[in-house]
């Protein structure tokens, strides 16, 4: 079936170059990418994944007392000294 209709859309840049290099290295060029996410989503008759909030917010620390602020200080620097840490290159994706 021919194309003949288009889509366009605004991203941030950077989101956009992450997945390029991404989508390089699986030799899947991005309209093709768009197109496999586009059949996936008129098979499964939604998003072909769950979508949701995730289990506990992420903290405000806008909206907290000094004292809960204190408390979850002092969680991380516990954490730190167990070793409960990750490297930024593990958070980013790259390999350490």
């Amino acid at each position: 079936m021919p194309k003949s209709s288009s889509i366009y859309t605004r991203v941030e840049p950077e989101l956009k170059e992450q997945a390029e290099q991404i989508l390089a290295q699986l030799g899947l060029p991005m309209a093709s990418a768009i197109c496999l996410f586009l059949n996936q989503i008129v098979l499964h008759n939604g998003l072909p994944f769950h979508v949701k909030l995730p289990e506990s917010s992420p903290l405000d620390f806008s909206t907290m007392t000094q004292q809960q602020f204190d408390v979850e200080i002092e969680k991380a620097l516990r954490s730190i000294d167990e070793g409960k840490t990750i490297s930024s290159d593990e958070i980013r994706g790259k390999n350490a």
